[in-house]
């Protein structure tokens, strides 16, 4: 409920020049205050003379709100030159002038019109001027003067927000600032107590109170915990007036969240967990998973676990789940059932972020014992090794061991293991592996300088059960051994001058060994023994692996002599000693002063891109092969010829085939072909299919001409077996037509043309025979017959 307090003040403002106060007849604000009055002074002195001020000024007071039904009376303007004759007249000027503000201008009252409010403009300032009503012009200088408007308490205090929200930790102490809150009035502050707001707690009590003066909320509860409430709803009151009765109130909502702060250690659920894990677990997976439970949030119910103690302690692992805050047992080590079956591991539950506010509340940490059972999985057997290397020489005999793999089950049963050879390893079955032993033989001879190393795989497989199955590398390296005698390393053909001087170096010789040598290949050459005495060449060991080929005597004759064959004997020195005997062809040939060779029987040693004879060998049988090739393909592509044409469904041909035809007569020769009917000798003997290429013209059958009075149907008969037998007639159905009326008829024709012409005499009853149909004939004939006889 609002109470306006209304005051009427006469202010006055001192100068030094007479003032009176003159009372009103009327009173239009009904309340009992005095008049208040702005006189005006007048000067009869010269101009040249100081004048003093002609306003005696004063300040006018209006209240606010004002509700009555006639104006509101603001007070009154009076000149000392106003003799009350009625020659004065007031004039009112400013702020609200004539609108808000009238003036009477032959009294000099001024009033409001309207109903003021402080709150939109406090103070008006009005200017107020006497002037002569003939003349117009102004007795007194004009000068300003101030309404001011009095507050009344009008306006309810008003918070800033609507709603407020603050947080506080929970656990805070008596007395902790949450937030504050503030309420503003409209109203003048200056003047009394309206605008003076007091702060109190509506709701929140006994967990929060306010400041009266300054609106802080603090707490009022000691160890309010988030985990019991966490929200509260708090409403504060403002009222003005110091809070007195009366006054005017305002409310505002404030919504405190407790904030979460590290009061709870974690604690297990359950001090016991046990699960199981196959002892085939892979390196790292999770075993199962724990969690310890507290009622903290966010960052102050992190959980870090470690395995403190136990005999699995290097066995396994655990790691945190960051988003669900569990434990992960993880393995570390692979599991053996046959070695331990069951680890007990003790695991430890902490905090990461600890408060030290909270310590005395208790370790923030729990611990709980892990039990993991180890289950038994049928494994594969396992070597001994991971992998295994041998060594063999390449001439060991054939079945010789030479060496062993083993491997057992690691399961408990401990089953029989029998060993094979992955052939996918060994496509040449080079070796072999004794299925109970686990021992690996040769089965074929080896060679070093084909192959050095063989890398085979043994299979390992349980007898019970072949699934469970290992596999190892086992690498075998093939030891070298002297089997293989030193040659030349190159074919060498040369020459010799026949103008050569003895002890002349025509060639030199070098060697080559497949067989490895620790200190190197040491090569010896001689001449053969059946040619150290008969050779007209001579050879010299350079002990360096090379030797040299040198003439005997002096000039050579090719056309007594035109090659000779060198045996060369090239052994090594290796155990146990291999040798060979290769041959060096040297050809006599014509040369020049300088020995630069000129012609000889050799035209390959003249021009260095003739072709040897293996060369030329090897030519002529390309070309012998690309003969036969051709004569091979162009044999298959005739027999493919002679296939069936029939070869896609595509070409599949149904026709039809009639044989019932009597003839279209002489006339009808759209129908058939009557010349070929009549002649079948004009068959066109060169005519050939049209849907394949010939390949040999066979020549069309010539058939009998048909005998004369030869049946239809016994045409046809002929005509069909004559096209079953022919071996040119396509291999599909094709329509073929045997439309033939015959060479001639004994009657010859029956045209009444002909019968004109005809001299002799016929006899037509034999028409009787061939039916009803050609009854009516005969006896049409017979009849021409009696009138001729007649």
């Amino acid at each position: 409920m609002r109470t306006y307090h209304c005051f009427w003040l006469l202010l006055w403002a001192s100068q030094p020049h007479q003032s009176f106060l003159t009372p009103l007849s009327k009173r239009t604000s009904g309340f009992p205050e005095k008049e208040k009055v702005l006189v005006l002074s007048g000067n009869s002195r010269q101009d040249l003379h100081r004048s003093k001020r002609s306003w005696m000024w004063n300040q006018f007071f209006l209240l606010e709100e004002y509700t009555g039904t006639d104006y509101q009376y603001v007070g009154k303007l009076h000149s000392d030159q106003d003799k009350g004759d009625g020659s004065l007249k007031y004039i009112l000027s400013g702020d609200g002038a004539g609108d808000l503000f009238i003036i009477n201008e032959n009294t000099g009252d001024i009033q409001a019109t309207k109903r003021l409010d402080r709150e939109e403009k406090p103070v008006y300032i009005l200017r107020a001027q006497a002037v002569n009503r003939r003349t117009g012009r102004p007795v007194e200088p004009e000068s300003e003067f101030i309404i001011k408007i009095h507050d009344i308490n009008d306006n309810e205090p008003m918070f800033t927000k609507d709603v407020y929200n603050a947080s506080i930790p929970e656990m805070s102490d008596v007395g902790t600032f949450v937030v504050q809150v503030t309420a503003t009035d409209a109203d003048d502050p200056t003047y009394g107590n309206s605008a003076k707001v007091v702060y109190s707690i509506l709701q929140g009590q006994p967990y929060f109170s306010v400041e009266s003066e300054t609106g802080i909320i603090k707490t009022a509860l000691l160890n309010m915990d988030r985990e019991n409430r966490e929200q509260y709803q708090v409403v504060i009151q403002a009222k003005d007036m110091g809070g007195q009765m009366g006054g005017l109130s305002g409310t505002t909502t404030v919504n405190i969240t407790l904030t979460d702060v590290n009061d709870n250690p974690p604690r297990f659920p359950q001090s016991t967990y046990q699960f199981r894990a196959p002892e085939s677990t892979p390196l790292d997976s999770p075993v199962g998973r724990i969690k310890a439970n507290d009622a903290d949030v966010d960052e102050n119910a992190e959980i870090e676990y470690s395995i403190t103690e136990g005999d699995g302690y290097d066995m396994f692992g655990i790691t945190t789940d960051k988003d669900t805050q569990e434990g992960i047992i993880i393995v570390k080590k692979a599991l053996d059932y046959e070695n331990k079956n069951l680890y007990i591991l003790k695991v430890e539950a902490t905090n990461t972020h600890v408060d030290p506010r909270f310590l005395y509340l208790g370790p923030f940490k729990d611990s709980a014992t892990v039990r993991i059972q180890v289950e038994d999985v049928d494994e594969p057997p396992v070597f001994s090794r991971p992998a295994y290397i041998m060594e063999v020489k390449e001439d060991i005999p054939i079945n010789s061991v030479i060496g062993t793999v083993t491997a057992q089950d690691p399961d408990a049963a401990r089953n029989p293991v029998k060993y094979s050879v992955d052939r996918h390893t060994d496509m040449d079955r080079v070796f072999n592996i004794n299925s109970g032993n686990g021992s690996i033989f040769t089965s074929k001879p080896l060679d070093r300088e084909t192959v050095l190393w063989h890398n085979i795989t043994v299979i390992a497989a349980e007898i019970n059960n072949p699934k469970q199955s290992s596999r190892v590398p086992v690498f075998i390296k093939v030891l070298d051994v002297n089997d293989n005698a030193p040659e030349f390393a190159m074919f060498y053909e040369t020459f010799v001058c026949e103008n050569a001087k003895a002890e002349q170096l025509i060639q030199t010789l070098s060697a080559v060994d497949k067989d490895d040598s620790y200190n190197g290949h040491q090569f010896s050459f001689s001449l053969a023994p059946e040619a150290v005495s008969s050779s007209n060449f001579t050879l010299q060991d350079n002990r360096d692996n090379t030797a040299g080929i040198f003439t005997r005597k002096t000039r050579y004759n090719r056309h007594e002599t035109s090659t000779y064959f060198l045996p060369v004997v090239i052994s090594d020195n290796d155990y146990p000693i291999q040798s060979s005997t290769e041959t060096v062809t040297i050809r006599v040939c014509a040369c020049d002063h300088r020995g630069k060779m000129l012609s000889c029987n050799a035209e390959a040693l003249i021009h260095p891109t003739g072709l040897s004879t293996g060369a030329l060998i090897a030519i002529l049988l390309c070309i012998i092969i690309l003969l036969v090739t051709v004569v091979l393909f162009a044999a298959l592509r005739r027999q493919r010829k002679k296939e069936p044409l029939i070869i896609s469904k595509e070409d599949i041909r149904d026709n039809i085939v009639s044989y019932n035809d009597e003839g279209g007569g002489e006339e009808d020769t759209q129908a058939f072909d009557i010349g070929t009917l009549r002649n079948p000798e004009a068959i066109d003997d060169n005519k050939l299919r049209r849907d394949i290429v010939p390949e040999t013209l066979f020549i069309p059958r010539r058939t009998a001409t048909a005998r004369d009075n030869t049946d239809v149907r016994d045409f046809i008969n002929q005509r069909l077996k004559e096209n079953d037998t022919d071996p040119t007639a396509p291999p599909y159905d094709s329509l073929a037509t045997y439309a033939y009326e015959g060479n001639g008829s004994v009657a010859e024709s029956l045209s009444s043309l002909e019968s004109v012409t005809t001299d002799g005499d016929q006899d037509y009853d034999y028409l009787s025979d061939w039916g009803p149909r050609f009854k009516k004939l005969a006896d049409m004939y017979g009849s021409m017959d009696s009138d001729k006889d007649s």
